[in-house]
């Protein structure tokens, strides 16, 4: 059902290499590129991101409780995932590791702009 979801940013030429990496170790590269707009995703494929600066002009800022979760496959792709976050100038929100008690395995960090994100899967609980 879900296409893209959008994140804003204040400077798009900074915040895109941390999602190119991001969506490099995922498998997928930039699906839509237009002034202020980028997405990051495969046509066809599942749900993509996309980090644009505000059409209204006014600056982006950080919704209360918002989130994206991008789903991978494994623990160690959490990982990789929110290592490479961090390594691109991404901060730690939660270090990866189970939630609870039903296999629920995520990392929680923020983008550039204070976006927050996390890489999560599911293991078998037990």
């Amino acid at each position: 059902m879900i296409g893209y979801v959008t994140l804003g940013t204040n400077d798009l030429a900074k915040g895109a290499p941390f999602y190119d990496a991001i969506a490099k170790a995922m498998g997928v590269g930039r699906m839509m590129e237009f002034d202020g707009f980028i997405a990051w995703g495969s046509w066809g494929g599942p749900a993509g991101i996309g980090l644009t600066k505000p059409f209204d002009g006014n600056p982006a800022t950080v919704g209360n409780g918002v989130m994206v979760a991008l789903e991978v496959e494994t623990p160690d792709k959490v990982k990789e995932i929110y290592d490479i976050a961090l390594a691109n100038g991404g901060t730690c929100e939660g270090e990866p590791g189970p939630r609870g008690d039903e296999g629920f395995y995520a990392a929680y960090f923020r983008d550039l702009d204070g976006n927050k994100l996390n890489a999560f899967c599911m293991i078998q609980a037990g």
